[in-house]
This record gives structure tokens, sequence and C-alpha cells, in this order.
């Protein structure tokens, strides 16, 4: 399994619409990815480690897939949607990373 991690560093004055985010923009994304993607989750920033500290994100998600593969295949069809659809909810640029997952849930 991979997980593609999309995140929204923050900035101050930046615009990030989570409500349109996690409403709109992911279940589209869900829509769009198919089989390729297991599941979801997003994550909205409160702060940094020290209290009253601004967030290093705004916001991040990720989205745990099958394989790189059937990530790429699925989202490439559908970039010029996906691209398009940033400005409703963002000014800020992504940073994107996709990792291999080695542990998914640990019990305690």
């Amino acid at each position: 399994m991979i997980k593609v991690s999309v995140m929204y560093p923050y900035a101050v004055g930046a615009r990030f619409d989570h409500a349109y985010y996690r409403e709109r923009h992911m279940p589209m994304m869900k829509r769009l990815l198919g089989a390729a993607c297991l599941y979801y989750s997003v994550d909205k920033g409160l702060s940094g480690r020290a209290p009253g500290t601004d967030p290093v994100y705004a916001a991040k998600c990720d989205f745990f897939c099958t394989s790189v593969e059937a990530y790429r295949a699925a989202s490439g069809q559908h970039q010029q949607e996906i691209r398009g659809d940033i400005a409703n909810y963002t000014d800020i640029q992504p940073v994107v990373q996709i990792s291999e997952v080695v542990v998914e849930r640990s019990e305690a």
C-alpha cells in the first residue's frame, strides 16, 4: 500500500476553505481515483509543537492507495479537473509526497 500526502504549507493571510475541501474536493477526488484509492484522511492544522505557534501546514490529506501505478493512472486521467478545482478552496501551492506505508496502524 502507498500513501499520497498532499500538504498545504501555512502562511499568514493565505486562503484555505476547509469546508469546501472536506465536503466537495475530497469526495470528488475519491470518485475520480476510484478503486485505486482505498480511503483518505483529512487534517486541519491547529498549531506547531509549542503553544501559540502557527501550524506547519494549514491542511493535509492522505490518499491510501493500492499502488503508485494505480494512483498515477487514475489521477492522470483527471489532471485538468483536479487542478481546476484547487482555486475553489485555496491559493496555497501544495507539496506532494508519495510514501510506502510500512505500518498502517499500531496497537498499544
